[in-house]
């Protein structure tokens, strides 16, 4: 149980630093002509983002807390 949940929230921080790329690569793109780009939902994707990767931190603690409480338990 606690090795799936470090990997499901290695997973998410994953997930959200892609998403976090893929948003800073529009908003270089702005201004270029190459694409529009609105900053304010970039903003907002850049914020999710963040909260998505602690979101994902926070599981990780979590887990390798109770892994190190199991074998604290089987010491």
């Amino acid at each position: 149980m606690t090795l799936s949940a470090i990997a499901s929230g290695t997973l998410g921080m994953q997930r959200a630093a892609d998403r976090l790329e893929s948003s800073a690569g529009r908003v270089a793109r702005f201004g270029t002509g190459l694409a529009d780009v609105d900053l304010g939902t970039e903003m907002v994707e850049t914020m999710l983002a963040q909260h998505d990767f602690e979101a994902s931190v926070t599981v990780v603690r979590a887990a390798d807390r109770m892994l190190k409480s199991t074998i604290d338990i089987l010491a």
